[in-house]
């Protein structure tokens, strides 16, 4: 065989060798195709390979490979955005597969704010309960203050705004104090008693409060002018309230009294108040002529007239021992010395000291009586004044004086025996007794502002 068709044949025996090896490869690929039919036909020209997707309370953003207007075309990619208050669940970006299916699933969610707490003696109210953008509203109970801020907002993060607000009680409590009042001292007195019912005090907050008093209380005795009177109360947050009202006491009085010439007056209580009296007395060698005391009554005047102190005169030529000393009654005290005869040496030195001791005797409203001797020749006297033999015996019996021994006597203004002497006595000593036994208090009062009035 000549060369040349050698090499002809040995090629046709290659194709046909590769040949039958090119089938085997296509049969295979042609079932393999078939087994591709059984799913979706891949084709860029169908809108809508995947379902339209669409998100509820968001918005969904496609880019697909042949434009804006083909949402749903295999290889679409879709961005997932929520809504102001809604928060985004699941996959923000999905793609649209070969399968027909989206790469992912979302969802939005509603946001929410916690619950608010409730405040203590407080409220809220809300517009939208507690999601996004809704607004609570804060109010306070009676008598309590919001501090802080009166509303707050559920912001798109799911937070509060602001603070929470607190309340606190800000409203003092309520009391009312009586009305002011005026009363009149009861007569010889200066104060008043003056009575009311305690203030009730009220509050918003709290059901028990405790009213104080500060000053004087009720069905107690005022003094003469006005007195404040004043409470107070403080509710548990320590808010203060107070009210207060004015007692006034009036004290009716008399235009003052001036004291008698020669004399001076001693009065109760104020001595010219509503009530009160005012006695007239007469200094030393005077006596009361008029009224002995006077009353000044409700009417702002004194009642009677005033009384005078004129200069002591007696009767010295009475015949009875009971005339005599009718006229010193309640007037003056007297002093009855009695001696044997004008020589005896007590009475000479009694009578000197007595002499001497005149003035303190007239402060003291004391009248000396002398009865010296015996009869028929005995004497009785009050100065130089003479008295009668009937008289100096009345003396001697009604009082038991003995004409034969040096005494004296000291009777009261009442005329009652109050002092025997049976030695002679230093005025000191004298003075000192009746001061500490026979004067008034009114007296030793009127004795202290003269004392020195003798000297």
């Amino acid at each position: 065989m000549p060369v040349a068709l050698h090499c002809v044949v040995t090629i046709l025996i290659f194709y046909v060798t590769v040949s039958a090896g090119s089938e085997q490869t296509y049969d295979d690929y042609e079932s393999e195709e078939q087994h591709i039919e059984e799913g979706p036909l891949l084709d860029y020209n169908d809108p809508t390979w995947c379902h339209s997707p669409s998100l509820a309370n968001g918005e969904v953003t496609c880019i697909s490979p042949r434009g804006r207007s083909y949402r749903s075309t295999l290889g679409t990619r879709c961005e997932m955005t929520c809504d102001r208050g809604y928060r985004l669940q699941g996959k923000s970006s999905v793609h649209c597969l070969a399968n027909r299916r989206w790469s992912g699933t979302a969802y939005c969610r509603r946001m929410r704010c916690h619950v608010l707490h409730l405040n203590p003696h407080g409220r809220y109210s809300c517009t939208h309960g507690f999601v996004v953008d809704s607004r609570c509203d804060f109010t306070c109970d009676p008598g309590y203050r919001i501090i802080g801020q009166h509303s707050r907002t559920c912001l798109a993060d799911a937070l509060w705004s602001g603070v929470e607000p607190v309340c606190t009680d800000d409203d003092p409590p309520k009391i009312k104090c009586p009305l002011s009042r005026i009363k009149v001292a009861d007569p010889g007195a200066l104060t008043a008693k003056v009575s009311w019912d305690p203030p009730v005090a009220k509050d918003t907050a709290d059901k028990t409060l405790e009213v104080i008093l500060v000053g004087q209380g009720p069905a107690t005795a005022f003094q003469e002018g006005a007195t404040i009177v004043r409470y107070k109360v403080y509710d548990q947050a320590r808010n203060r309230a107070a009210c207060k009202f004015i007692v006034r006491v009036q004290v009716r009085r008399c235009e003052v009294l001036k004291p008698p010439l020669h004399g001076y007056l001693s009065c109760s209580s104020d001595g010219n108040n509503y009530g009160a009296m005012c006695e007239y007395h007469c200094d030393g060698g005077y006596e009361r002529k008029g009224t002995a005391g006077r009353v000044c009554q409700f009417d702002h005047r004194w009642s009677g007239a005033p009384a005078e102190c004129k200069q002591m005169e007696f009767k010295s030529d009475v015949t009875t021992a009971s005339a005599l000393l009718d006229q010193f009654y309640e007037k003056r005290r007297l002093l009855i010395v009695s001696a044997p005869n004008i020589a005896n040496q007590e009475y000479k030195l009694q009578n000197l000291m007595i002499q001497k001791s005149g003035c303190g005797l007239d402060l003291r409203h004391v009248t000396v009586i002398e009865l010296l001797g015996s009869p028929p020749r005995e004497r009785g006297r009050i100065k130089e004044r003479p008295l009668q033999s009937q008289v100096i015996e009345g003396l001697r019996q009604a009082f038991r004086i003995s004409r034969f021994y040096f005494s004296m006597l000291l009777l009261d203004k009442r005329g009652v025996d109050r002092e025997r002497f049976i030695g002679t006595m230093t005025s000191d000593e004298l003075f000192a007794y009746i001061d500490d036994f026979l004067l008034s208090e009114e007296e030793r009062d009127r004795l202290e502002l003269h004392k020195d009035f003798c000297e």
